[in-house]
């Protein structure tokens, strides 16, 4: 009888050998690892502010895995450190069965429950929930992702151990060991914050910054004197940037203006100056406050200056809405200061929205306090996201701004404004930190939805200082705080689209907002950080125009795509 090679253990060894040898090439997990990283990764199928497809959940489902990995692994090293003992080998066996089996278990009760937490916050938005969520893709990705957030933590750790050897040759292993460390620290973090982040930063703005020289669609060059980039402006249309061209270039018309109200209608002044405009934001700001000198803006019944969002972006919804409101008497004066987007301007662009906000407002109230005080006219400031906060730091606090304004409307603040916050903790106790209630809302009031305006029913002076911030908004409640303390938001009576069903997990809900922050405007009016009706009833109680009416809000809020 001929015995074939596969029978034959001379023959069986070769394949034996490169079995292990793929098997030894798989990267190795530890128990205590693998348990913090389904712990952690199937907390983050728990819902949060925003609904999730499941490519993005699966995204978050790897990268808190791999911190639940890293934690448990330091968890098992430090109890082995101070206990000395070791486990043995028969007790990590059944261990593993164990872990394999409820580990299995909890992956399957988790996406099940996942789905259903987000057809409930799809439906607390109006959204139809989707069908088909793909519980395979969710673990596939969070797979790939963890696998590649530890193979890149073990690679430092490699690094750090060479490092260690390598000056253990010429120094002793007491100084060697931290000191290996701390120099693979603080290359790591010269490498993300230094050479990647601000490497990524900069291609970002090149990037984006090719995207600002086009125009989009409706977006018209100006012929009236009203507009910058006409031919009277002192800012060329070719200098005013993408959303600088939006704002000047759209907008109601004066047939629109006059339609709506009845009445010969003016043509609002809409001023504007963007990056290319001037190299320093002090120059930008004082050509922008002759700008709108020149257009006229000065004469106007009501005049607002904007600090922008982004790439300068002034919502649409927040202008026409005014517009509407003082049928063309107005002037809105703005500038440009980044080429970013608004998610990643709120992340990196803080100090630019900050001294564009001080150096516009300062310019414009320049002018504007020279003027006799009878022909003023009056002075609101508006911003929307990080424009809040550029629009905050033009002010010492709430008194300033009641002595040199006549009311502001800012949306969606982010969590690290400096005024905002005070607010917020100095707030009436009872009232959510959503909803809040300072000083019995004499000055300033913030709203969910337009009704809470309303509240608290005393009086209501001026100036006005109105905050629209959506419960479910992340870039009002994104904080490095969420990563180890619960939010007020989270306690007590939840906001109208906040699932009943959101818990605060320690690291998880930091990572489950973060990824809200980039879709934050993908969900319907109202919701996450969209406030496009919101805007009439916010000018409607700030500015008070002559003779409006609820029913007047009411029709512009149809006009505008409201309900």
């Amino acid at each position: 009888m001929v015995v074939g090679p596969s029978s034959s253990p001379e023959g069986s060894a070769p394949g034996r050998d490169r079995s292990r040898g793929w098997r030894r090439r798989l990267p190795r997990y530890t128990w205590s690892g693998t348990l913090g990283a389904l712990l952690f990764g199937c907390s983050s199928l728990s819902p949060s502010l925003l609904p999730r497809g499941w490519l993005l959940q699966g995204l978050i489902a790897g990268i808190t895995a791999a911190i639940g990995y890293g934690a448990g692994v330091t968890v098992a090293w430090f109890v082995a450190e101070v206990t000395e003992s070791r486990v043995p080998a028969g007790v990590r066996h059944r261990a593993w069965q164990v872990l394999a089996v409820a580990g299995t278990l909890l992956c399957l009760v988790m996406l099940w429950l996942g789905a259903g937490w987000q057809r409930e916050i799809h439906e607390l938005m109006g959204l139809t929930p989707p069908e088909g969520y793909s519980s395979l893709g969710i673990v596939v990705v969070a797979v790939l992702v963890f696998a590649g957030v530890v193979a890149i933590g073990r690679g430092v750790r490699r690094l750090a151990h060479w490092l260690v050897r390598v000056l253990g040759r010429v120094l002793p292993s007491r100084v060697a060991r931290p000191l290996g460390v701390i120099a693979v620290t603080v290359l790591v973090v010269f490498l993300l914050n230094g050479v990647l982040f601000q490497g990524l930063v900069s291609a970002a703005n090149s990037a984006f910054s090719v995207k600002d020289d086009g125009t989009e669609e409706g977006a018209v060059e100006p012929a009236a004197p009203e507009r910058s980039g006409s031919p009277d402006s002192l800012v060329p249309w070719e200098d005013l940037g993408l959303q600088g061209r939006n704002f000047v270039g759209t907008g109601p018309t004066v047939e629109e203006l006059a339609d709506f109200s009845g009445r010969p209608a003016q043509v609002p002044v809409r001023a504007y100056v963007g990056l290319a405009s001037a190299g320093d934001v002090g120059d930008r700001a004082a050509l922008a406050a002759r700008e709108l000198e020149r257009a006229g803006g000065f004469d106007r019944a009501v005049l607002v200056v904007v600090t922008t969002t982004g790439t300068g972006w002034v919502d649409p919804a927040a202008s026409g809405s005014l517009e509407y409101e003082f049928n063309g008497d107005t002037a809105m004066v703005a500038m440009q200061y980044s080429y970013l987007p608004s998610w990643l301007s709120f992340l990196v662009d803080q100090a630019k929205a900050r001294d564009a906000g001080r150096a516009l407002f300062d310019a414009v109230y320049g002018t504007w306090s020279r003027l006799p005080e009878r022909s003023r006219p009056q002075l609101y400031v508006f911003g929307e996201s990080l424009g809040t906060f550029g629009g905050e730091a033009a002010f010492s606090g709430l008194a300033d701004i009641q002595n040199r304004t006549s009311g502001v409307l800012w949306a969606g603040p982010p969590n690290f404004n400096e005024l905002w916050r005070g607010l917020v903790a100095d707030r009436e106790a009872g009232s959510p930190e959503w909803l809040p209630v300072y000083d019995d809302g004499r000055t300033v009031r913030f709203a969910d939805e337009a009704p809470d305006l309303g509240s608290p029913p005393g009086p209501w002076g001026e100036p006005r200082v109105v905050y629209l911030q959506n419960a479910s908004d992340p870039i009002v409640w994104w904080s490095p705080r969420l990563i180890l303390g619960r939010p007020d938001w989270l306690r007590g009576e939840r906001g109208p689209d906040v699932s009943e069903s959101t818990v605060w997990l320690p690291f998880v809900t930091f990572w489950q907002v973060t990824a809200d922050l980039v879709f934050s405007t993908g969900v319907p009016d109202g919701h996450g950080h969209k406030y496009q009706a919101d805007y009439v009833d916010g000018w409607a109680d700030v500015a008070q125009p002559p003779g409006w009416t609820d029913a007047d809000t009411d029709r512009l809020r149809q006009l505008l795509g409201g309900n």
